[in-house]
């Protein structure tokens, strides 16, 4: 007779234990734009979440910068808390630059997570803090932040010469003593101090230095710029070179040092543009430094007013 069968029991084996997932998102403000990239971001990252077995997305987290929250991020607060109370395990988020606003914020924060045992995944660079080094880890956040500042400063460089190019910078209608903005946020004469510059650059033309042009302004009782008694010789000075009484707003290439832009009839004139030329005209005729082929000179004597 044959033996019994024997029946051995086979217990189940335990099931994994799901990781506890957290996805951070930011953007730098709430333009249409960034809220489109916001959206996209947690929409990738979900989906990456959900592709991979044993994770368990717990919640997401979003900051908003704008104007009235400035650099405040709730969020990433929060979910630094969360990691603090040990519910969260890993951290899934688009970028470095997006994670952390600067290098020592990004490495601060990431020091404290590694404390908390918590791994954070940075989908764009393909970094996994449980993986990398941590020199290694510094090494790579200071580079790639090195080079996205140089990209930002680049983009807002091209930025700033692109709207000066087709007339939408705000540079144009940047507004000077003589001048207020209208809701439109364009240049309209203030008919209130307008009549002081008229007053400035006549002076000027009737003989007088700038000097006596402060003296005059100060004899006959009128607020400078910032409403005080005493008037700057810089401000006059600046006054008498500024175009734009005239209408024409130039600016200028920071990098070439020359004239790149030029808006004509971009605000109403206070001055003609014939009594801004002969104040031009009148101003280095009073210079005491001439040019010629040796280079800078002074001259003997300085103009004088009597």
């Amino acid at each position: 007779m044959s033996e019994k069968p024997r029946i051995h029991f086979i217990p189940p084996k335990p099931p994994k234990q799901e990781k506890r997932v957290g996805i951070y998102c930011r953007v730098s403000s709430n333009s249409l734009e960034q809220l489109k990239s916001l959206s996209a971001q947690v929409s990738a990252l979900t989906r990456l979440t959900a592709a991979t077995p044993q994770w368990l997305l717990v919640d997401v987290y979003m900051d908003i910068a704008s104007s009235k929250t400035g650099s405040s991020r709730r969020e990433f607060s929060r979910m630094l808390d969360d990691c603090q109370s040990h519910n969260l395990e890993i951290i899934l988020t688009k970028s470095i630059s997006r994670f952390g606003r600067d290098t020592v914020d990004t490495l601060e924060a990431l020091n404290q997570l590694k404390t908390l045992g918590v791994r954070v995944i940075f989908e764009q660079e393909s970094l996994d803090t449980a993986n990398t080094d941590s020199d290694l880890m510094i090494s790579i956040i200071e580079s790639i932040a090195q080079a996205e500042n140089e990209s930002r400063s680049d983009n807002i460089r091209w930025g700033i010469k692109q709207r000066a190019a087709n007339g939408s910078s705000k540079l144009y209608d940047r507004k000077c003593y003589g001048y207020t903005n209208a809701t439109d946020g364009s240049l309209i004469i203030d008919d209130a101090v307008a009549k002081n510059v008229r007053t400035i650059f006549e002076l000027y033309l009737q003989g007088k230095s700038v000097l006596g042009v402060v003296k005059e302004l100060e004899r006959l009782g009128i607020k400078s710029p910032t409403g005080k008694d005493k008037w700057a010789k810089r401000t006059i000075d600046v006054m008498l070179s500024n175009e734009k009484y005239t209408g024409t707003v130039r600016l200028l290439d920071s990098e070439k040092h020359e004239v790149q832009y030029v808006s004509e009839n971009n605000n109403p004139p206070i001055i003609s543009a014939e009594t801004f030329q002969a104040v031009q005209i009148e101003k280095a005729n009073r210079s005491n430094v001439t040019k010629d082929e040796n280079g800078t000179q002074r001259k003997d004597k300085k103009y004088s007013s009597k």
